[in-house]
């Protein structure tokens, strides 16, 4: 059926909501006839304006006919009544109601021209002064020049919420700057993929060989590679390659490009393992500086700390325990290094360690802080370290620059405070973040990595921690005897199965490792739904939302993250009269639901239940759905203590958490895990990721599945393969 556009000109009597960064507006329009509903991105419309919207009529579930904006052209009022109405809207910084009427009295209609073209004359206003007056003409000036902006993108399909992002980062020059060069859409801060900077310059007239063109593909498969495949490079002839094959060029043009992209410095060149790597230039420094970095801090002089065997002997006494030999020679490296690496599997005795470290630290006067990338894991060692641990994120002071770019307010010029930090879950630092972090850590201060290796690697790029194992360059302790406590754990002895290639031991009935056979996918769903819904509840006392967690291999599939979670909303939280709810695309929200943020958002404003507030809501914290505005979309989702308030747009950001993907997964721990496998690609079903979706246990696994699906994974030894350069440049750099 197609849709039926129409269009209403009058003027907006009343905003009803906007999302400032978005420009979602629910709004009121006199159409002459009619006071209208209407709803859409416009950005800079106000009260008073004069505007025609095109569109069509819908009918909203909860809130009836409305009109859904599709485009709309502003006129500039031009009666008194309008133009007061307009200037008493806060349309124009430094003009409020009171001002509005002053200069509606001195100027009348002519009010805006003034403002455009002589708004000194405003300083003749008692309250306005020359400075303010002319500030006051700039910004009505720059709204013009945004307008007229998005006026030239709209007929290319950008949204206004791009074009300001667009017009923030080129000012008055924007047209012409993309007329010339429609690729400079791709850049960073504006994010337009390059397939639709790619149509839009055709659209312009763009042949498919032009330079800028091939030079825009060439960083582009760069970008791509870095944020969703983890390389921080790719070898020269696979990227001339993929260049080619993208934009149907020649090889030796892609070539041509390359080149001068590097001559440029645009991209860098050097050498890996005898081979040419191409990296971004954000890639190169970040691995380059770690390199050096963590080299320097190996070498620097810290002062003798005394007697380590005897700290063992008063840990020991302190704890009532007695330290393995391996956990001795941790404390001991950690006690004459400057920099170690602590790895090990579940039930090795990791976090005895790490206390042993921080007592042996603190008795000697160190400073310890204590960090982990994510929230769930830096609560996980607040807990059993009984100190505070924040977020790499958090402990690094994170905060934005004028053009909303993310950066830390910890760095070489404001260091951290501290003579030793603890870093756990290392495996999941991406080498952008490890740059900060070591960039604002002294060189004096000792730096205690702990990780387990044989984990996914970083949803980001890279792969620091086994990098630096791998080189050889830096101390590394690996904890191997499992613990007779441990010992007692399926989980924990398939756990090591699982990762020296063995078939862990799937017959026990009365222990905490169960596989539950089935032979359809339908069968599988159907299983982990009872088991969530009743079955673990009813025999352990299990919280279906909290203390359960489905983990699967991917999004997609019948056994996908998407249709679980479909199927597992409806079985745990079905759809009733006294809970709001929204569809949102392809998505259904619902008041109650458990829901992941899914990106890290560093401006949302939380606020706890004390008062305390702050902002930063990261990937892979776990909340839940408090209240949902059917009308607005406007939710509040509570993150353990925090509550945080997002726009329809913020729900992008979102997704629900009945089950999640064992990527996203990393960093949590839950009671129980279940996890639905049945059939899948090489490239999803293999041995380490079942080792991390098992290791997320701390009391029961159960796999529910077709025969032979675990011997598959456990016989698939496929290492996820990332092009990287910092082990090279710790062993020759």
């Amino acid at each position: 059926m197609e849709h039926e556009f129409t269009s209403i000109s009058g003027t907006v009597e009343n905003i009803v909501f906007r999302n400032e960064d978005n420009g979602w507006t629910v709004f009121e329009i006199d159409s002459g006839d009619e006071l209208v509903t209407a709803v859409g991105l416009l950005f800079q419309v106000s009260a008073g304006d004069t505007i025609k919207i095109m569109g069509e009529w819908v009918n909203h579930p909860s809130y009836g006919r409305q009109f859904r904006v599709e485009s709309y052209e502003k006129s500039l009022p031009a009666t008194e009544s309008a133009i007061l109405k307009y200037l008493s809207s806060g349309a124009i910084k430094g003009i409020g109601p009171v001002t509005a009427q002053r200069i509606i009295d001195m100027f009348g209609s002519e009010a805006l021209n003034v403002i455009e073209k002589t708004p000194e004359k405003l300083a003749q206003i008692r309250g306005i002064s020359l400075k303010k007056a002319q500030a006051i003409g700039e910004d009505y000036k720059q709204q013009f020049g945004v307008r007229s902006c998005m006026l030239f993108l709209q007929q290319y399909g950008v949204t206004p919420a791009e074009a300001v992002r667009i017009w923030q980062k080129f000012g008055p020059g924007t047209v012409d700057i993309v007329k010339a060069n429609p690729y400079v859409l791709c850049e960073s801060g504006i994010w337009i993929s390059f397939e639709r900077a790619d149509k839009i310059a055709a659209a312009m007239g763009f042949g498919t060989d032009t330079e800028c063109r091939i030079r825009a593909g060439i960083s582009y498969i760069l970008r791509h590679n870095l944020s969703n495949t983890g390389h921080t490079y790719i070898p020269d002839n696979k990227l001339i390659t993929a260049a080619a094959s993208l934009l149907g060029v020649e090889e030796s043009d892609a070539q041509s490009a390359l080149e001068k992209l590097v001559e440029e410095e645009e991209v860098i060149s050097d050498e890996i393992s005898g081979r040419r790597a191409i990296f971004l230039p954000s890639a190169y420094r970040a691995e380059t500086y770690v390199a050096g970095r963590i080299k320097l801090m190996m070498q620097i002089e810290r002062p003798v700390l005394g007697d380590c065997s005897a700290r063992i002997k008063q840990a020991e006494e302190a704890f009532g325990i007695k330290y393995a030999q391996k956990q001795k020679e941790a404390i001991e490296t950690a006690f004459k290094s400057g920099v170690m690496i602590l790895t090990g599997g579940p039930g090795t005795g990791k976090t005895t360690t790490i206390n042993a470290i921080i007592s042996v630290y603190e008795s000697m006067g160190l400073k310890v802080a204590l960090a982990a990338p994510t929230g769930r894991a830096a609560k996980r060692m607040t807990e059993v370290t009984g100190r505070e641990a924040k977020t790499i994120h958090r402990l690094l002071e994170v905060e934005f620059t004028q053009d909303d770019e993310v950066r830390f307010a910890r760095n070489e010029k404001n260091q951290l405070d501290c003579d030793a930090l603890i870093v756990d879950e290392l495996s999941m630092v991406d080498i952008l973040l490890f740059e900060s972090l070591l960039r604002a850590l002294k060189l004096t201060c000792r730096l205690i990595m702990v990780g387990d290796a044989d984990q996914l690697p970083p949803v980001g790029a890279g792969n620091a921690l086994r990098d630096m194992i791998e080189s050889g360059v830096i101390p590394v302790v690996q904890l191997n005897e499992i613990f007779r406590q441990a010992a007692q754990s399926l989980i924990v002895t398939n756990a090591h199965k699982i990762v020296r290639g063995e078939q862990p031991t799937l017959t026990s009935r009365d222990r905490d490792f169960f596989f539950i056979q089935r032979f359809t996918p339908a069968q599988v769903r159907q299983t982990v739904t009872e088991l969530v819904k009743k079955r673990l509840p009813d025999a352990y006392g299990y919280s279906p939302l909290w203390d359960i967690q489905v983990l699967t291999p991917g999004r997609r599939g019948e056994l996908g993250a998407n249709d679980l979670n479909t199927a597992l909303q409806q079985a745990l939280n079905p759809s009733s009269p006294d809970k709001s709810e929204r569809q949102f695309g392809t998505r259904l929200f619902r008041e109650g639901d458990k829901v992941m943020q899914i990106k890290n958002n560093y401006d949302i404003i939380w606020v706890k239940d004390n008062g305390e507030h702050g902002t930063g809501i990261f990937n892979g914290d776990v909340g839940v759905l408090e209240m949902l505005d059917r009308r607005t979309g406007m939710m509040k989702i509570r993150f353990d203590d925090r509550v945080a308030e997002y726009t329809p747009e913020g729900v992008q950001e979102l997704d629900l958490a009945y089950a999640v993907t064992v990527h996203k997964s990393q960093g949590s721990e839950f009671k129980a895990v279940i996890l639905p496998l049945f059939s899948g690609s090489p490239q999803l079903f293999y041995r380490n990721l079942l080792y991390t979706a098992v290791t997320r246990a701390k009391e029961m696994v159960i796999i529910v599945g077709r025969p032979g699906v675990v011997e598959q994974m456990v016989s698939n030894d496929r290492k996820t393969k990332r092009y990287t350069g910092l082990c090279e440049f710790l062993k020759n750099g």
